[in-house]
């Protein structure tokens, strides 16, 4: 079940920069999907990526009619997220890159092309793998996200924009930020700690920048009514932060899949997103799971709503759908999972096509989180009528305690896990 937390806690979420080194991976590995997608949009593409120091390693499968130039892209999303200065050991012009791409197997590629093949139960597209993928959505920030998770993104984003548009020379690529937000009767009532580290330019003092981070940072796009006398703020913990990036630590694509996700508050499958076409399922039915959560609340059918399917590989339908509002829904679980099999489908082929995913989109995706941007196809909330009208249509009759926001703690005792199997 989704994390049982009482009704008066303290909870945090962190995010990382475009220059963590970690972020430079998935980055890397997106623009290399990316690239295949511009010139074939039937691409398979599994990029992994690793950086250290002034080396560039990508390994992977990738079958596409599309010619690329490894070293080009590479240098090129190096380049974008801001390593260009004289003093980087890890420097767009200077990096060593070395490859280890080879196509997909055939074993994988029966299973997921949409053909017939000796072994396999159907003719149609399957999952590129077997596993788990959660959605969630809540109603307590207008992204319909957790809020710790989206403050922390907020001050990620914040010192992107004043290094790359505002001009600040001292800021440098590589940063973190983290954030502690204290709830009542399940409400976010306080910010209980900031904590923000940076890297920046040797002669920088860490008085002004501490100065810099609560003053410009942190205190102009966090909620005011949050902000009390007790807050406190962690800036540049150490003391200082001048050799950051690759050169100070290794980087790996996929290792910040919660920090790409809820922040910890709901549960993830296991499955990372960058580098991945559509075909995995792993990216594809994790985007899948949070456009329908989002609906759902959007739609207010529920205050919060997690969902999980599952894949067996080569098979397109889903092994098990779940869905779960925690006793905030206004109709019962059961009713709710009618209303999405009936508005949704969970075939990975239908989901490419529903949610339009073979289109170089994924590079806007790398950075503060996979949900947290709404122009991308899954953070849409056009079916939010379709799902009102299949519950009115089903004769779903509303709760009477008609969407009571009880905290995760107080449902946890009053309501089953559902599981629907298809």
């Amino acid at each position: 079940m989704l994390l049982v937390m009482p009704q008066n806690f303290i909870f945090s979420s962190e995010s990382v920069g475009e220059g963590h080194p970690d972020k430079i991976a998935d980055y890397i590995s997106d623009t290399v999907l990316d690239a295949c997608l511009e010139q074939d949009s039937q691409s398979r593409v599994a990029c992994e990526t690793l950086v250290k120091s002034n080396c560039v390693y990508l390994a992977g499968e990738v079958t596409t009619r599309a010619t690329l130039d490894y070293d080009q892209l590479v240098r090129q999303a190096i380049r974008d997220i801001g390593y260009t200065f004289k003093e980087d050991v890890f420097h767009a012009d200077k990096v060593f890159i070395q490859t280890a791409m080879t196509r997909q197997t055939p074993d994988i590629a029966q299973g997921v092309d949409a053909r017939a093949a000796e072994g396999k139960k159907t003719a149609e597209q399957g999952a590129g793998d077997q596993g788990i993928m959660f959605g969630f959505a809540c109603d307590d920030t207008e992204e319909l996200m957790p809020a710790p998770i989206m403050y922390a993104h907020y001050l990620t984003r914040e010192l992107a924009r004043q290094r790359r548009e505002k001009g600040v020379e001292w800021l440098r690529p590589d940063c973190k930020t983290q954030v502690a937000v204290e709830f009542h009767d399940g409400k976010a009532v306080a910010l209980k700690n900031i904590v923000i580290s940076t890297q920046h330019t040797a002669e920088m003092s860490h008085k002004d920048i501490e100065a810099f981070c609560i003053d410009e940072i942190a205190r102009k796009v966090l909620p005011r009514n949050l902000f009390t006398k007790e807050t406190e703020y962690y800036i540049n913990p150490t003391g200082t932060f001048v050799v950051g990036g690759p050169e100070s630590d290794a980087g790996l694509t996929g290792r910040k899949i919660i920090v790409d996700t809820y922040g910890g508050w709901a549960r993830h499958g296991g499955g990372a997103f960058s580098g991945k076409d559509p075909s995995k399922v792993d990216r594809s039915a994790a985007y899948m799971c949070r456009w329908v959560a989002k609906n759902i609340v959007a739609a207010r059918l529920a205050h919060k709503v997690e969902l999980q399917v599952a894949y067996a590989i080569g098979y397109p339908d889903p092994t098990s759908i779940y869905v779960n509002t925690y006793g905030t829904g206004y109709y019962s679980d059961d009713d709710i999972i009618d209303a999405v099999k009936e508005v949704f489908s969970f075939k990975p082929a239908d989901i490419t096509n529903q949610l339009d995913l073979l289109h170089p989109i994924y590079r806007k995706t790398t950075h503060y989180g996979h949900f947290t941007k709404q122009d991308l196809p899954w953070e849409q909330t056009n079916k939010v009528e379709e799902l009102r009208d299949a519950l009115n249509g089903n004769g779903a009759t509303r709760s009477s305690s008609a969407g009571s926001k009880k905290t995760a703690h107080e449902a946890s005792s009053s309501s089953k896990n559902r599981i629907a199997l298809s």
